[in-house]
Order: C-alpha cells, then structure tokens, then sequence
C-alpha cells in the first residue's frame, strides 16, 4: 500500500497469521488480550486468530498500524454507512464539542435530541413521534416491549403481557431483548432467567419448497401468527420482528407481503407491531426504513446502529401518538419512567443530524442501487456453483450459504473465512456458514471489484482447506 515499504507490509501479514503468545509483549493485540473482553467472542479462539489491530479508518477501508487496510465489508457490526473519518460528520461533531458535550434530558431539552426527532419523525410521515432516545439496539428493544406492557396497562388491559417473537429471531441479548430472542448460541445459557415468549415459525424464503415462491413461505409463516393471536390475542401485547431481513439468522429474507400480513393480525386482535429496523433501517435494505417496502407503519419503530453513521452509541425508539397519549397523566406511576445518563447525548444526536443531511443533500437511495447492482454482479458466478446455496440480496445486503458437509469443517467456516478474507485485504464475518456483505454506501468501482474478489478467494480457500482435512 502507498507509503509502505514492502518488508513492512510482509511483516504486517506474518504477524497476523501468528498464535498472539509469539507476538511483542507490548504489541497492541497483547495489551487488548490482557485488559479487554472482547464482545460475542470465545477468547480461548484468540489464541489461534490473533485480534486485528486498528489504527485509523478512511472511507471504506480499515488501516493497522503497519498501513496494511481492509475493506470493511460489513460496516463494522452493520454501523457505518458513509465511510469512517467522513468530513462532513467530523465537522459537524467537531462544531458540536464547542457548543454543548452532554446535558440530561430530565427536565431539559437541547436542539441536536429535538431536531432529530422532528426529522425523524417527519420521516415517518408524521406516523410515528415522540422519539425516545437510548444508547443501543438492545435497550431499544427494552423500551418497546416496556412501553407496550405498560400501554395496555394504561389502558386498563393488565391482562396483556404476553409477547410474541418469530423463529431464529435476535433482538439484543439484554435480559428483556433475549427474552424475545430466538438463537440458542446467545439465549440459551441465560434460559432460566428469561420471561418466555411465544415463537411463530419464520418467513425465511430459504424454507421454500419445490414450486413456492417466497410469498408462498410468508402466506404459511403468517397463519401460525393467525392461529396463535385466536388462541392468546387477548393475553398479548406485541410481536417483534425484523423487517425483510432476519440478520442474525442469516441473513434470512423474507417477502414484504409477510409485514403486510402482521399489520392486519396485529389491527384485527389488538396486538402491538414492533418492527426492530435496528440492523435494516437507513437505506440497508433500499428504501429509506424497510417497512416502507410494505406500505405500512408499526406502532413502535426501533432504530440504531446507522443512525449516527457509525460514530457514536445511539438508538432511538419511534411510537404511535396514542402510545404517548396513554402514559400523559398526572399520575407518575402512569409515566414512562425509563432513562439512562447519557440519553439523547448532544453529540450523538449530532452525528445522527448529519447522517441524514447527507441522506437529503444526496440522492443516496438511487447511487445505491447503481452500486449494489454492481456489486450483485460480480458475485453472479456464485449461482452457478454447487458448493453455494440460496445466493440472496436485499437492497445492500447481499449474502450466500456455504455447502459444508463435514460437520467440524462446518463448525469452524466462520472463523476460518474470516481468516482468509483479512489475508486477501478484506474484514468479512461469516454467520455460521452464512456470508454475507454489507459494506458502506462509498464504494467505488475498483473497491467493489476487490470485495468481490476476496468473497469468492476466501470461500474458494476455506472449502478447499476443509477438502484436505
């Protein structure tokens, strides 16, 4: 790369194919190792897959301290939309820390948390309001499912309580988000101390069989709700689910007429929508929210990650004017009395104005297409290989299943790919045997040509691997 020498790049590539315990005592990966418990991560594997050190980011691309980069092909967990270091939102966080860092939002207001929520709102077209501001998409989910308990409490409907959330869905893995969590790797150990919900069977167009389409699937994943909400609508408050895309399960998609299907059970048994936009909102899946694809609104909106353009932790949570209207008395008790310190923190808000300035200043949703086109493209070879299974895309979300029929080799695919992509200049993270990219909205033609490249490199290189095993 440019300014590195080639002995340094070469360096740079050894170390990271080196177990962490042959690596300097002071090196960064080390430090990390000794002092930080890294997140949905089994630390014992580090000791085999040295942590990948970051010094700076620049558009796309991720640098180590060696000037080695790699395309961030998932936005960093799914956060960064416009690129990392973007200017025009350094600038304007940067104009923020000379005004105001951080004020409660307890009894005072400031213009960044009022200004994102008229935005907000407005694009809901006025449907939805009142945002409540939190720090991340588990807390999110926390407050939606808090908020719809005591809605109906509110409303003299104490008996509903009861939620519903659909198969291998993942909504945070806070007590109250895992209780409507549905992956065992992350509910699973926590079981006894999680309220249990109702699971109905998931729109995934994967389960399609011979002759249906994925509407097909969304018709049958929608009678299961249909029966259920008979048996138990008197007793439930919401149901929560991730709209077109079940990211966590896969990357599993699903026809916008199963959300359709959702609005009218939820309108005909008086039962909550929450719709956890929290990983598809903002452009993800082609349009702006992806509910719009269904031309519906839920009764809660949760929204993070892109919010603030990957910069800073926010969340946000969207409702019904007469959601807000029921908790308006002059009763404490009847309040919504949730809060965290940092809610609605200035800068983060700020972060999240300028993100959706450049949504407004840019016609991102057509550039968009104009890119993942391209993209899904380049990766058209794919369809035509036995060793992949249901190649899918949504908007900028593209991904593909892995044939792996060893059992250990399965066990081990995402590791082992990830390995593979960073060795051909590439942050890739496999679910299970699911790849999946889902890159932020700067590339260019010769970085989209690259990540291509690299997604069919490192599958051609683990399949082959576990070959020779």
């Amino acid at each position: 790369m440019q300014g590195v020498s080639a002995s340094r790049r070469a360096e740079s590539a050894r170390t990271m194919s080196l177990p962490s315990d042959t690596l300097p005592s002071d090196s960064l990966v080390v430090r990390s190792l000794r002092a930080v418990w890294h997140p949905c991560t089994q630390m014992k594997h580090h000791e085999e897959t040295p942590l990948l050190p970051i010094a700076r980011g620049a558009g796309a691309w991720l640098y180590d301290a060696d000037g080695r980069r790699y395309l961030d092909g998932i936005s960093s967990w799914w956060v960064n939309l416009f690129g990392h270091a973007n200017p025009a939102i350094n600038a304007a966080l940067v104009d923020q820390l000379a005004t105001l860092e951080h004020a409660m939002l307890a009894g005072c207001t400031h213009e960044p948390a009022v200004a994102l929520a008229e935005r907000l709102s407005a694009r809901t077209g006025g449907a939805l309001g009142h945002a409540f501001f939190a720090s991340d998409g588990a807390s999110a989910v926390e407050i939606a499912l808090k908020m719809s308990f005591h809605f109906w409490r509110n409303a003299g409907r104490a008996g509903k309580r009861e939620f519903v959330c659909v198969r291998h869905g993942y909504h945070g893995e806070t007590l109250g988000a895992l209780g409507v969590t549905d992956v065992a790797l992350f509910r699973d150990a926590y079981g006894p101390l999680l309220r249990q919900a109702h699971c109905v069977a998931s729109p995934d167009a994967r389960q399609a069989m011979p002759g249906e389409t994925a509407a097909d699937v969304a018709a049958r994943a929608l009678s299961d709700v249909a029966a259920l909400f008979e048996q138990r609508g008197a007793s439930i408050a919401a149901i929560i689910v991730e709209p077109l895309v079940q990211c966590a399960a896969g990357m599993a998609m699903h026809d916008p007429a199963y959300l359709n299907g959702l609005r009218t059970l939820c309108d005909r048994h008086d039962v909550h929508l929450i719709a956890d936009e929290i990983a598809v909102g903002f452009g993800r899946t082609g349009s702006f929210f992806a509910h719009e694809q269904a031309g519906i609104r839920p009764d809660f909106l949760c929204l993070s990650k892109g919010i603030s353009g990957g910069y800073l932790p926010l969340s946000v949570v969207l409702s019904r004017g007469a959601i807000h209207d029921a908790f308006h008395d002059d009763d404490v008790a009847r309040g919504f009395l949730h809060s965290h310190s940092y809610t609605g923190n200035p800068l983060a808000c700020r972060a999240a104005l300028a993100t959706l300035d450049l949504f407004d200043e840019h016609d991102v949703l057509a550039a968009n297409r104009v890119r993942f086109d391209a993209l899904a493209t380049a990766l058209d070879s794919l369809a035509e290989r036995s060793d992949v299974a249901h190649p899918r895309r949504c908007g900028g979300i593209l991904a593909f299943d892995a044939v792996v029929d060893d059992a250990r080799a399965a066990g081990s695919f995402a590791r082992r790919y990830a390995r593979h992509a960073l060795a051909l200049g590439a942050l890739l993270r496999p679910i299970g045997r699911t790849v999946y990219l889902m890159p932020p909205y700067v590339l260019d033609e010769e970085e989209i040509a690259m990540l291509a490249s690299a997604t069919i490199a490192a599958l051609d290189r683990t399949l082959a691997e576990q070959i020779e095993r």
